[in-house]
């Protein structure tokens, strides 16, 4: 029998697709309206199911069409078809839905809905091929959030046509007063690539019996992982009444690391994993549940109805575009010696608060009463610390019974001391005994007093154990002071943490001229500086590096504007009149403003609350040079703020850093051009951006065309040392420095080059990339400046796409080495994709019907489960160089 599972799921992961030809967004749009369906009057804010962002997102409302469930524990279902049949990628969600009416919600990606309706009950089917399931929300549980750079893919020849809703509702005391319901999910898509793609992993056991009266029963599941490399950032546990816990892990070279564990009887939506696991070729993953047969009469098999059990763990990753695999199964137990070394905190039940159950699906409790009758028994007055005596319900009561407590799931047992470990063992070992069954006997009540009293110390002991035990939280960084006479230190950072764009953030849709530059002020308020209706193109300059646009004037709007970091606001504006071709912008430690015009050749110093002009201006206007008082076309300043010296990035026809006094007398300079395709410390191919590091007394250069960094003592201007990573690609176009991190911002990749463009967060002592970053509105096209605020908010202008984001630093919940992950492996042909109909599956198995099944394709399938668009736009271009010229900005 067994050797019929893996033809069976090589069966019915197979599914059908089609090439679906391509159509413009207005037509789909049009065609997606006349066949939508109506909504209800009192369903406010869902007429417009499709609502589109800008060019390439759009946001898609699924709701249910004003339903009136007439008995509590109503399953409605609803389906919603893609409205492009291009592809695209799910990369947010966000909950329509109250606490009060919902208990949870669950959509689902399929090919076909179970129903044509605008609703229907979901004992009919949920889909009638696979049904992957995209989001989860429930009551009292966490939402689901998509990493950044991470999509679900849909539509295509590949992926899913429909989502389809299943929202089920709690009490019906919530519609009293008749109120039609229209809760659901909105979902924010894109057509652009996503250089992530999600999928799911699900471990599901198929064979498992458990005993009637049997105290403890595991069910283990264990494959070897044998693909791509995977990054887990969620998980999901499923059973039915009788599971107690659900735990999985990676097992590598012997080493158990926890992906998740989790009460079934929680709501089951998915969980964020507490940290990291990435899971490569070779790895096993494997999993246990642990079920007790108390209360049943006879032997309970794995099935879709309540009076079966199911054991699955659904594990949510996300793989590289190019490899990636939407679904994947384990269903077996390979690896069955490999559980004696399980962490014992795997047989410990997690406490479960009543309010906190869970409903599973259709199995309530009622509806196997009368078919399966409780062992009901008076209960003596010596079993009442047996809690009707469910050994279990004393350990969860005991685990739950201060609200300080640390679950024992909190730590990695196999790494604490060892009487840690060993009181865990001893935990497990009387959760596993099997002669604490109840006994009519006096003795037999005494001695199961007995051990629940040994129980209840010993767990009272563990907690006090655990709570001086417990790990520090992460921080982001960790400052190391220097030894006697090393001189100044420099904070050492962790890598602890993640930049995500911050996607409420309106700044996005400012859109003004083309963004040249970017800085924060003393006040923490962002300022852009841009180009208006001015455009660096091709014709802007001729061979000689002069501007060629001059009877243009200067630009007639404010060029700089102050902008509210929350709202986005413009406060100030400023700088109309002045520029021809702006580009870089720094403020110093009195908020006054230094800008770059690269048409003027000129640096500027501005007070921001003086409307009479420039107080100080460096070069001469329109003549680009190389002396001591001429730039070609400067790029960037840097002041000191302890020194107040000045230094300039001069630039694109000049490869040099220019020292000036406060006051703008020239000091001293140094650089020079590049020379062969290994360019030596101290030669640049367009110093693009600067960074001070004050406290170390150090000057970092953006070198652009180089793809690298250099940094210099101020005082000496001796080269100190390089930065340069390969997936730099070909350029660092800006940098930015905060204590301890060094941030920076790469250029649109050259043709037939890998390396998308990106931010990069790096650690400054060591010059590690400890994250990568991108947007989810819109894309990088050109960045051309980055700036950190020390709160670690991060702000990127693109001169292309004319957009500023922000990102800020959240809790890592994803990892992205800058090496790609796991070993190197042969492509493996015919993945499996889809998943499965767990009908179909049980139906053709012996002793299994697909009861159950069918209609709960959700619980009971439970499968729930960096590329550029190829355009080009405007590019700046210096004058053409006797080699070949580098893009300009």
């Amino acid at each position: 029998m067994a050797g019929r599972v893996p033809s069976l799921l090589v069966l019915l992961l197979v599914f059908p697709s089609s090439c679906l030809a391509f159509r413009s967004p207005l037509s789909v749009f049009k065609r997606f309206k006349e066949t939508t369906r109506p909504f209800s009057n009192e369903c406010l804010g869902t007429t417009r199911p499709v609502i589109p962002i800008d060019s390439s997102d759009f946001a898609l409302d699924i709701r249910m069409p004003g339903v009136i469930p007439k008995q509590s524990d109503t399953y409605f279902c609803m389906s919603m078809r893609l409205p492009v049949d291009e592809e695209a990628f799910v990369i947010d969600f966000k909950p329509r839905a109250s606490m009060d009416t919902v208990h949870h919600m669950l959509l689902f990606g399929c090919n076909m809905p179970s129903s044509t309706g605008s609703y229907w009950f979901c004992d009919e089917g949920t889909c009638t091929d696979k049904a992957n399931i995209l989001y989860a929300w429930a009551r009292n549980a966490p939402p689901t959030r998509l990493p950044k750079g991470v999509g679900f893919r849909v539509g295509g020849e590949t992926g899913s046509k429909y989502f389809v809703l299943q929202v089920h509702y709690g009490a019906i005391s919530a519609f009293r007063d008749n109120h039609k319901d229209c809760s659901g999910v909105s979902l924010h898509l894109t057509r652009l690539p996503q250089p992530l793609i999600a999928g799911m992993y699900l471990m599901m056991s198929v064979d498992t019996v458990i005993p009637a009266g049997e105290k403890v029963v595991n069910s283990d599941i264990s494959c070897h992982y044998k693909n791509y490399p995977m990054h887990v950032f969620a998980y999901r546990v499923h059973t039915h009444h009788l599971g107690k816990v659900v735990s999985g892990y990676r097992v590598r070279n012997g080493q158990w690391t926890l992906i998740g564990r989790q009460s079934p009887q929680l709501p089951q939506a998915f969980y964020p994993v507490e940290h990291p696991v990435d899971v490569s070729f070779g790895d096993l993953l494997a999993a246990r549940c642990v079920f007790t047969g108390e209360g049943r009469t006879e032997a309970t098999h794995i099935g879709g109805t309540s009076s079966d059990e199911m054991c699955n763990l659904y594990i949510m990753y996300y793989m590289e575009a190019k490899h990636a695999v939407s679904f994947m199964t384990c269903t077996q137990n390979v690896a069955p010696d490999t559980f004696r070394t399980i962490p014992p905190e795997a047989n410990i039940p997690i406490p479960v608060k009543s309010d906190m159950v869970m409903m599973h699906e259709h199995h309530k409790e009622t509806e196997y009463k009368d078919k399966i009758p409780l062992l009901q028994q008076p209960k003596r007055e010596e079993e009442e610390v047996l809690d009707q005596g469910d050994f279990y319900s004393l350990l969860s009561k005991l685990l739950g019974e201060r609200e300080d407590v640390v679950h024992v799931h909190k730590y990695n047992p196999t790494e604490k001391a060892e009487s840690e470990s060993d009181l865990v063992a001893e935990i497990a070992n009387v959760v596993q005994k099997k002669d604490l069954g109840r006994s009519d006997a006096r003795e037999g009540a005494e001695h199961e007093r007995g051990n629940a009293i040994l129980v209840r110390d010993r767990i009272h002991k563990f907690h006090r154990l655990v709570s001086t035990l417990r790990p520090p939280e992460s921080r982001v960084s960790s400052l190391q002071q220097p030894l006697p006479g090393e001189g100044t230190w420099e904070p050492e950072h962790t890598g602890d943490f993640h930049m995500e764009e911050a996607r409420d953030w309106p700044g996005v849709y400012l859109l003004p001229g083309q963004v040249s530059g970017v800085a924060v002020d003393p006040k923490n308020n962002l300022v852009i500086f841009h180009r208006g209706d001015h455009i660096w193109d091709g014709n802007s300059f001729d061979s000689k590096f002069v501007y060629q646009h001059i009877g243009l004037g200067p630009i007639e709007e404010d060029t700089i504007l102050v902008i509210d970091p929350n709202n986005a606001a413009v406060l100030q504006s400023s700088g109309k009149n002045l520029f021809y071709l702006p580009h870089g912008l720094s403020i110093d430690k009195d908020g006054n403003y230094w800008v770059t015009d690269v048409a003027l050749h000129q640096v500027f110093k501005l007070d921001p609350n003086n409307k009479e002009g420039p107080i100080l201006i460096l070069g001469r206007s329109m003549q680009p040079g190389s002396d001591q008082n001429h730039f070609c076309q400067p790029t960037d300043v840097a002041v000191d703020p302890g020194t107040g010296a000045i230094y300039v990035s001069d630039g694109y026809c000049n490869s040099r850093i220019v020292q000036f006094s406060p006051s703008g007398e020239f000091i001293t300079q140094w650089g020079e051009e590049s020379s062969g395709s290994s360019p030596l410390p101290g030669q640049f191919t367009v110093p693009h951006s600067l960074a001070l590091v004050p406290h170390l007394g150090q000057l970092c250069v953006a070198d652009r065309e180089n793809g690298r960094i250099q940094c210099f003592k101020t005082d000496t201007k001796e080269f100190v040392r390089e930065i340069k990573h390969s997936s730099f690609g070909r350029n660092v176009f800006a940098i930015s420095y905060i204590p301890g991190l060094l941030f920076a911002v790469n250029g649109k990749p050259h043709f037939g080059d890998q390396e998308p463009v990106q931010g990069f967060v790096m650690n400054f002592s060591s010059g590690e990339i400890i994250d990568i970053f991108k947007p989810v509105h819109k894309h990088f096209d050109m960045p051309h400046d980055i700036v950190a605020s020390e709160d670690g908010t991060v702000y990127i202008g693109d001169a292309h796409t004319n957009t500023v984001w922000k990102f800020t630093l959240t809790e890592k919940v994803e990892h992205r080495s800058v090496k790609k992950a796991g070993i190197e492996v042969q492509e493996i042909k015919g993945k499996g994709s889809g998943g499965l109909n767990l009908g179909n599956f049980f139906a053709s198995r012996k002793g299994y019907s697909r009861k159950g099944f069918d209609r709960l394709s959700t619980e009971g399938s439970d499968q729930e489960k960096e590329e550029d668009d190829g355009s080009e736009s405007e590019e700046e271009y210096s004058a053409p160089l006797p080699a070949p010229a580098p893009s300009s900005s």
